[in-house]
């Protein structure tokens, strides 16, 4: 079977079903603020044999305040051989908004150095678009029950998460680029952040990339538009810092520069919610510093 280490189309996805290594992970997240809810989701539209990725609540640190925060490799290591994940396997991750949460699964994957994961383009919706087949729920119930315990092994990977402070640092060296994925309106302070506490703005020298631009009707843009984003957005080809909201849409940044073959990429995980409930941190918008 050849190896998907980025995105998998919904075609090259249904030709390899039912594959001895195959791994198909829904990855789905509640939608935040005032994102529409899917048309379609888990439980009951799911991919045949797909497993369920809970980032809420099996795979991130509880013990923090902050969502999504990433658990410690013996955490994620022990949630992911539940899975029934292997050394060998080829995961396969979607979401039910089409491509939003499943590229923090990816990232999170490789951050464990599980490089054998590929993001589905388009995801759950295009899948239906297409009329690809959907779970049978007996079936699944059924699997589950007999699921193996897998022999996944977290190979914890530097420099693939930075936290706050080390943002700071580079607000003002400005050695590495720090992109935002928010929405334009929530990066400039116009909108108020969905979460309690969280002020408006953005970080001093940050740019704005939000995810969106990334996508041509459902799907990832072209290797060559993705790699004619950042060389518009990071002239200087620098080493680059993705934030956003909660640390889930930053990992859509860091898959489209991993397409592009930009591989000094961190992810702050802590983002938005974070930076912007600390009381010492700088905050700016259009208008304020502050």
């Amino acid at each position: 079977m050849t190896y998907f280490q980025q995105l998998i189309s919904c075609i090259d996805l249904h030709a390899i079903l039912g594959s001895k290594d195959l791994v198909v992970l829904d990855a789905s997240i509640p939608p935040v603020g005032n994102m529409a809810a899917p048309a379609y989701s888990w439980p009951e539209y799911r991919l045949p044999n797909a497993r369920r990725f809970d980032l809420n609540q099996h795979f991130s640190d509880l013990a923090s305040d902050l969502p999504h925060t990433m658990p410690s490799a013996s955490h994620f290591e022990q949630a992911a051989k539940t899975l029934g994940i292997n050394q060998q396997s080829q995961i396969v991750v979607y979401d039910d908004l089409g491509l939003f949460s499943a590229a923090r699964a990816w990232y999170m994957f490789r951050a464990m150095g599980h490089n054998n994961i590929a993001v589905l383009d388009g995801g759950l919706p295009y899948w239906l678009k297409l009329k690809k087949p959907v779970a049978d729920s007996q079936t699944d119930i059924h699997a589950k029950q007999h699921r193996i315990i897998g022999n996944f092994v977290a190979k914890e990977q530097v420099d693939y998460f930075c936290d706050w402070r080390e943002v700071a640092t580079q607000t003002h060296s400005q050695a590495e680029l720090i992109l935002d994925a928010r929405a334009e309106r929530r990066f400039k302070g116009l909108d108020a952040e969905p979460r309690a506490g969280v002020r408006s703005g953005h970080m001093p020298n940050a740019k704005n990339l939000a995810y969106q631009h990334l996508f041509n009707q459902g799907l990832f843009k072209s290797p060559d538009e993705l790699a004619e984003i950042f060389a518009h957005i990071n002239v200087n080809k620098q080493a680059m810092i993705m934030s956003c909201g909660s640390g889930v849409t930053a990992c859509i940044l860091a898959l489209a520069a991993d397409i592009t073959g930009h591989k000094d990429v961190r992810v702050y995980d802590g983002s938005w919610s974070e930076w912007g409930s600390l009381p010492n941190t700088i905050v700016e918008t259009t208008t304020n510093n502050f």
